[in-house]
This record gives structure tokens, sequence and C-alpha cells, in this order.
């Protein structure tokens, strides 16, 4: 989906839309806006439902103060336009009351945003606006201030968060990207202690992928290969909605001939992704025009090292990476399931995947299909896409219970004895 071909008044619809539904605001909280090439200002209606607004619904505010509309703006409309005065490269805003970020704002700090290498690579530093009356222009004063200060995302006390960006969709990822984080933050502590990575460690992550693949045109599009494109779409929007993907983070794999696989496009947004939109990857090079995710190297490496493999996948769930950022032991020996599927669960310190690729494809296999990058991602294999996409969705799952599991009492793990038993039923040794 190219969000520069939509009105303003559909992408803004777009995105409240899916703002509401992922339970990030709620029916009367937060709005969005566009500044248009004609110094026009769309943004949501005040006191209008936000789960089922439609184009028509939304306002737009000219130069001179004009507004054109069936509804009044948002009463937010105030720092909007002090946002876009302050930064004129500034395309859209989007101020929302997302639960974990709302709970950072009442004890007025920001989410660590070092402890894994997306966020503060998209969202930056985070500015704090002092607290002030909403719709006043006061407020408005004080998030332009932060904006000033060269901040693209800004924390409001006790109040919720406002970002910026070149566009919608820029601005929406920063706003998704930092609430993920603040999840996760809010999650590691039920653990113990969350550690940060360095400035260092952080830039690391901007050397993935940075091998620069050639180009091919394929010469046709095979039955097989379409019917991978569209089932591996179907898997990615199921990712998005479960949060085991966000817009841009998560990626698919499947083996599609020797040395050849389709893969998630690097930078697109993963709610949208639709079958042309995924890469074809022959020999080591890449299809035509397109940007395969930045882990395409090491799907490769592990193609070729493992041919039972036929599925990979990537992705930074919180439960399970809660776990990786405060170094907690997790033991899949505690509910049958967990263990037959992902046996002993691999960790690797971060960076293993950017700097020594080839100890991730010696660790994993179809024995042990799951492999954890302390404050990275979880990556996970299979015979076939949907085994790699349950042994995913298990990992998280074993996690979340895990943590709830340990505020409730003490987990009692199953014995080796009857780890010995499902190893006989299952043939698992």
């Amino acid at each position: 989906m190219d969000y520069k071909f939509m009105h303003p008044a559909e992408q803004i619809v777009l995105t409240i839309n899916r703002i509401y539904r992922k339970q990030m605001t709620t029916t009367s909280g937060g709005n969005l806006s566009i500044m248009d090439s004609d110094g026009n200002i769309w943004i949501t209606p005040s006191g209008i439902d936000k789960g089922a607004l439609t184009p028509s619904d939304i306002c737009k505010v000219e130069p001179d103060g004009t507004v054109i509309g069936k509804h009044k703006p948002s009463v937010e409309l105030p720092f909007h336009r002090l946002v876009y005065q302050t930064r004129p490269e500034v395309k859209a805003v989007v101020h929302a009351h997302s639960p974990s970020l709302v709970s950072f704002s009442l004890i007025r700090k920001s989410p660590d945003t070092r402890i894994i290498p997306t966020t503060r690579l998209v969202c930056g530093k985070v500015g704090i606006a002092r607290y002030e009356v909403p719709g006043s222009m006061e407020l408005g004063r004080a998030i332009a201030d932060e904006f000033k200060k060269g901040y693209d995302v800004v924390l409001m006390e006790n109040h919720g968060v406002v970002t910026c960006g070149k566009d919608l969709f820029d601005a929406f990822m920063k706003f998704e990207t930092l609430e993920r984080c603040a999840k996760l933050d809010i999650t590691a502590k039920l653990l113990g202690k969350a550690l940060p990575l360095t400035q260092e460690q952080i830039e690391l992550a901007n050397e993935k992928g940075r091998t620069q693949l050639g180009e091919f045109i394929p010469a046709e599009i095979s039955s097989k290969e379409k019917e991978i494109r569209n089932k591996m779409c179907t898997l990615i929007h199921r990712a998005y909605d479960q949060d085991l993907f966000s817009s841009t983070m998560g990626t698919f794999s499947e083996r599609l001939g020797e040395d050849s696989f389709i893969i998630t496009p690097y930078g697109k947004d993963r709610k949208h992704l639709e079958p042309q939109d995924l890469v074809r990857v022959d020999h080591g090079w890449r299809e035509a025009g397109k940007s395969p995710s930045r882990s395409a190297l090491l799907h490769k490496m592990i193609y070729e090292k493992h041919p039972e493999i036929n599925a990979i996948v990537v992705a930074q769930p919180t439960n399970i990476l809660a776990f990786g950022i405060t170094r907690t032991e997790i033991d899949s020996r505690t509910i049958p399931e967990s263990y037959i599927k992902i046996r002993d669960l691999v960790r690797l310190p971060y960076g293993t995947n950017i700097k020594t690729p080839e100890a991730v494809v010696e660790k994993i296999s179809k024995k042990n299909p799951v492999v954890l990058i302390e404050n990275d991602s979880v990556i996970a294999v299979g015979g076939t896409l949907i085994e790699a996409f349950d042994a995913l969705e298990v990992v998280e799952f074993t996690a979340n219970t895990l943590i709830h599991g340990g505020l409730i009492g003490q987990i009692v793990k199953i014995t080796d004895e009857e780890v010995e038993v499902i190893n006989k039923a299952f043939n698992l040794d």
C-alpha cells in the first residue's frame, strides 16, 4: 500500500482506525493530522468515535484558519499548528493515548529506548513536555518547545505521546515502535533488571545486511511461487495482528527451490504487505527493483546448511524478548507442548547474527528450532512456514505463561523422568 497516492483524509482514517483497533487509543482519545503541499492541515474531528471515522469526517483547516467540514476539528489543533510552525519539514503528527506510554507519562519518565536497537534507531531520543491543560495554547507551546530541540517523539506528562514525521506512516511508525518498547520495558521489569545496549552496540545494527546483492529479472512466476507469496502474506498479517510483528519489524522467508527463496521486503508496512511486495532471492541475487529484509544473507546461510529447513521467521515478540534483555533463564520444560515444539531454547549474545552469523547457523536446527538473540530478536525455523510460525507462537506463549505464573506462585518444572516419557512418546530422542 502506497500512502503517497492516498488523499490525506483517507490516510488519516486508515491510520486512526488501525491505532484504535490495536487498542492504542480510546474512542475519544488521540488525534492525527497531515500538512498538505498547499499548507492545509487535515485533522481528526473533535468528539467523534475514533473507531468509526470515514474520510468525510476529517476536517480541513486552511492556512487562514477557515475550517471546512461537517465537524469541529480536534481541540488539540493548537499544538498541531505549533509543531508545523516549529518544524517546517514535518508533514504529519500523531497523538495518542497508548497504554504503556501513558503509564510512563504518569511517572514522568520515558521508556529506555536502548533495550533494543530498533527503537533508538527509529525514534531517537525522547523529549518530555511539561503538563498543561489539554487543548490549551500552553500545552501547544510546551510540546513545540520539545520539538524545537530536534526530538521527533515527545512524551506528554500525565497525558500521552506526540510523534512527527515526513509523512503519516513515518509518524505512526515512530509511535508504534515506542509503544512496543514501552510495553517491553514494563514486561522486563516483571522479570528483573533490563540491560540496555551501548551506543556502539546500537550502531552495530546498522551493519546488518549491508552487503549489496545484485539484481535479476525473473523470467516467470511459477504456481508454487504464487502460492508461497499468498500464504506468506496471510501469515505476515496474522503475525502483525497478534503483536508478533510491528509495521516494519518482522521477517518471513520460505524456500522456493535450490538456492532460491521468497522473503519479506525491507522497510515496508507489514500490516498491508501484498504478494507482489515480497522479494525473490536466487543464488544471492535479489529480484530487480526490490530490497529484501536485511537478514536475507542469514536466511541464505541457514538454507544452505540445513536442507531440512524450508521456512524461517524472525520477530521481536514482547514476552520472550523480555527474557532476552534481562538475561533471565527460560525453561521449556514447564509445559509439554512447549518442550515438544521448542526443546532446549538456544540463547546467543547480542550481535551474534550480525558479526558471526555462522554461529546462528550452527546452533539452529529442526531439533532446536528457536534461537533467542539477546536484546534483538527471535529466530524460528521449520520444515514448513506454518511450522516455523507455530514455533514462534509457542515460544512467545511459553514466555508469557512463565512471566504470569511467576507472579502468582512458584513455578514447578516437569521432572527429568517426565521429560523422558515425553521423549519416548513423541520420538524426540
